[in-house]
């Protein structure tokens, strides 16, 4: 990673802080905001043009052909495998989206509602089961304790940077403008004051709509509403800092993770300095707070290095 990028990565850690902040005085007239109780039903995603094969079992043996669901999608074997997650290695080959697949996801629909009871009806279960393909090897490695704890310690700083997910857009309308770095090559094209928080860890600035939408494969530069204005979209961008930016930390979030180094590297990757080493204690105890509130509700121990 160059050392513009860096920076840049480091100032976008620090937005989210302030925009937590600025969300917590705003009046919530000024936001686009409003509680909501529990998902619709569950419907067919008409662009799915396959039924989901049987679902994914890693005590199962796959010979080359043969496929299984994953989160929402069909993947096929190259060769011979078992106890290889679909999307985490190369043996496995996306077949697409599927419809009709038993949910092998380790949070349930009533769990999520559970987490989130008052969030934006924007922010469906379907929407962040949708996401998951983007980043497969998200809530799929590891023993089913580190999946959970996984997914436990994502929605907590989803839960603790949109305010309970009651949030799809930064509300503090006068710092929009501060989002764009014109220094950037590629420049602001859909407008300076266009690059805004947005979504479960109010994503921002223009350098990050870039590098997000280079890797989903979807333009954000140019049309950066879509964090906003599509759910699966909007978990995408949250879901692709997680796994691949380490942010003013040593390693991602999700590295952090899987790797046993515990709850609070999460927290140094996302705002680092700024909350971490003593930054910010009652921010790091309220993170804390959340995630073993999360834990209980997903049924899963909080496991250990929980401080930063």
């Amino acid at each position: 990673m160059t050392t513009p990028f860096r920076r840049a990565l480091t100032v976008v850690a620090s937005a989210l802080v302030s925009t937590v902040v600025a969300a917590s005085l705003a009046a919530p007239a000024s936001a686009s905001a409003a509680p909501a109780t529990a998902d619709p039903p569950a419907t067919a995603d008409p662009s799915a043009s396959a039924a989901c094969a049987a679902t994914w079992s890693a005590t199962t043996a796959y010979s080359g052909g043969q496929t299984a669901s994953h989160h929402g999608r069909n993947w096929t074997a190259r060769w011979w495998t078992q106890r290889e997650t679909p999307g985490s290695t190369s043996v496995w080959v996306d077949a697409g989206r599927c419809t009709g697949g038993d949910d092998d996801f380790v949070v349930s629909r009533e769990e999520f509602d559970a987490i989130f009871p008052n969030r934006h009806p924007f922010y469906t279960y379907d929407g962040f089961v949708d996401a998951l393909g983007a980043y497969p090897a998200f809530a799929s490695t590891g023993t089913p304790e580190t999946r959970t704890r996984e997914v436990a310690a994502f929605l907590t700083h989803a839960d603790f940077e949109s305010v309970g997910l009651r949030y799809v857009k930064e509300i503090n309308e006068a710092n929009y403008w501060i989002k764009c770095d014109y220094s950037q090559p590629f420049g602001c094209p859909a407008g300076q004051t266009a690059y805004y928080g947005r979504g479960p860890i109010m994503f921002s600035w223009n350098f990050n709509y870039k590098a997000a939408g280079d890797a989903l494969g979807i333009d954000l530069l140019n049309d950066p509403w879509l964090v906003e204005e599509d759910p699966s979209v909007a978990w995408q961008t949250a879901l692709w800092y997680w796994n691949t930016q380490n942010g003013p930390g040593v390693m991602t979030s999700h590295q952090a993770m899987v790797s046993g180094s515990g709850f609070g590297q999460t927290i140094n990757s996302l705002n680092g300095a700024l909350e971490c080493d003593g930054g910010n204690p009652a921010s790091v105890q309220s993170r804390v707070d959340r995630y073993v509130r999360i834990t209980e509700v997903l049924g899963v121990a909080p496991g250990s290095g929980l401080y930063c």
